[in-house]
């Protein structure tokens, strides 16, 4: 008696679509997924070995695809012999990760029990083998060869020099079919270059090579994709890098500039600013500081006179926050800015303490704590209290991640700043100007990695960064829970 599954082997063997429905029935490609599949597995099979981009909306299946892919070759040449190459940023975790979801597929009624595992990465069944190999610029991966199919999987995160000289020859000897696959980014990344080199290769012959999966596209297969996605941006909103780049498929470049006009016209305001709390906030506002700090100026000189006489000379910087609940997310608006030049810290901290409970009675304090300002944030924590008072120390890693949260409150149109006039208030309106001025000069760049560290800043040799840090550290208020509470307000801190 025949085996149930005879009369799927060669259809299977000639389709790895077919394939995948059999050996992975809880996982079939969808309808988006098949056309990079069945392209790169013909020019396998055919031995036309050509090029190919896969990119695809965030956490829509292009790993899925790979997967499948992957078993599909080690079944149909288990006996003629073979090898995958897959390079990845790193082996641990996401090798790992790649090669786990790989053995999960071959556990399916043409290759349970007939694979194994070697050396943590290579998978092997017969004579055909799949590898994960680190692509890191201090990893040890030459020497392969990938006479089936290569693949740069998150390839945004590949180095181009790396790839060159390290992965491209394992392909030469039998002009093996290479997938891209990955993030766009900007346009100095390696899938940016190939995609841009299978562009003019599309265009010539017409024969596509891209497959370009943007987030619309996988919602009208999968609708409750659909709505994470349209959740997300109206949490982040539209513009937001990780929505442009994760689910648009757009590349950042913009010339650099982290707060193009787009991104500043939205955050003005028409309200004035305030000297106090405004007795008409509506029910549950509240108030905090963000502070930027900068050290004391030994001559004795301070503000105006320090500035005249060292224009370049950074300030330490108050932004006054009024938090707005709601029953979804708040809302923050820059009311009022405070500017300290050379002031000695132990001067600083009184006049915070004095803006903090007399003023404005704010409920949270944050405070940049790097160099020199960690002894004036733990005096404050010290004086107002720990529950008050917030540091941030300002590394890569932290200072990237206050930009993309930055981001996420700008483009959902969450941030607001207040619009100073020059006959009412001139101090209020010479700080507003330059924060203009700070926010148009910064500028930015994603370094490469799977950390995605935004290296950020004024660049501008005329103006400094203070206004804006302090700024930035609005981001920080978010992490908060600003729900209406009992009790308000830092003599209530002070008291408990």
């Amino acid at each position: 008696m025949p085996h149930p599954l005879a009369a799927d082997v060669r259809p299977a063997l000639d389709d790895v679509v077919r394939f995948g429905h059999v050996q992975a029935p809880a996982h079939r490609l969808r309808a988006y997924q098949t056309p990079v599949a069945r392209a790169v597995a013909g020019s396998v099979v055919d031995g036309r070995g050509m090029e190919f981009a896969a990119v695809f909306a965030r956490q829509s299946g292009k790993d899925e695809m790979l997967a499948q892919l992957c078993a599909w070759l080690l079944w149909r040449y288990q006996q003629i012999g073979g090898n995958v190459v897959v390079a990845l940023p790193a082996v641990r975790p996401q090798g790992i990760i790649a090669r786990d979801r790989l053995l999960a597929r071959l556990d399916g009624p043409y290759t349970a029990g007939r694979y194994r595992v070697r050396e943590g990465t290579i998978v092997e069944m017969g004579r055909a083998s799949v590898r994960y190999l680190s692509a890191a610029p201090t990893a040890h991966s030459r020497g392969n060869t990938a006479d089936l199919l290569l693949v740069a999987n998150e390839a945004q995160d590949i180095a181009p020099d790396t790839w060159d000289a390290v992965f491209a020859p394992m392909a030469a000897s039998t002009n093996a079919t290479t997938l891209f696959m990955g993030t766009v980014w900007n346009s100095s990344t390696l899938l940016a270059r190939q995609l841009r080199l299978l562009a003019g290769l599309e265009h010539a012959d017409d024969v596509r090579r891209r497959f370009l999966v943007p987030w619309r596209d996988v919602a009208a297969e999968l609708p409750p994709y659909g709505d994470y996605v349209r959740r997300q941006m109206a949490l982040l909103g539209e513009h937001h890098p990780y929505i442009r780049t994760e689910y648009e498929l757009e590349e950042l470049d913009d010339d650099g500039i982290l707060f193009p006009p787009e991104r500043r016209e939205p955050l003005r305001g028409s309200f004035p600013p305030l000297s106090r709390p405004d007795p008409t906030d509506p029910p549950g506002a509240t108030y905090a500081l963000t502070i930027d700090v900068a050290g004391p100026e030994e001559s004795g000189l301070q503000d105006a006179a320090l500035r005249a006489l060292a224009p370049r000379r950074d300030s330490t910087v108050a932004t006054v926050v009024r938090i707005r609940p709601s029953s979804s997310l708040p809302s923050y608006d820059i009311v009022a800015r405070y500017e300290w030049t050379g002031t000695p810290h132990p001067v600083l901290h009184d006049r915070i303490v004095a803006l903090a409970t007399r003023v404005w009675r704010v409920r949270r304090v944050v405070v940049d704590a790097t160099g020199v300002g960690a002894g004036l944030a733990g005096f404050l924590a010290a004086t107002l209290g720990e529950r008050v008072v917030t540091p941030f120390v300002f590394s890569s890693a932290s200072k990237s991640q206050l930009a993309w949260d930055l981001l996420g409150l700008i483009d959902a149109d969450r941030v607001q700043v207040c619009a100073p006039d020059l006959d009412a208030d001139a101090e209020q309106h010479r700080l507003d100007r330059r924060f203009w001025q700070q926010l148009a000069a910064c500028r930015y760049t994603v370094l490469p990695g799977p950390g995605k560290l935004l290296r950020w800043g004024v660049e501008d040799q005329r103006l400094h960064d203070d206004l804006l840090m302090s700024f930035a550290l609005v981001a920080v208020l978010d992490r908060d829970d600003w729900r209406p509470r009992e009790a308000r307000g830092i003599t209530s801190a002070l008291s408990s």
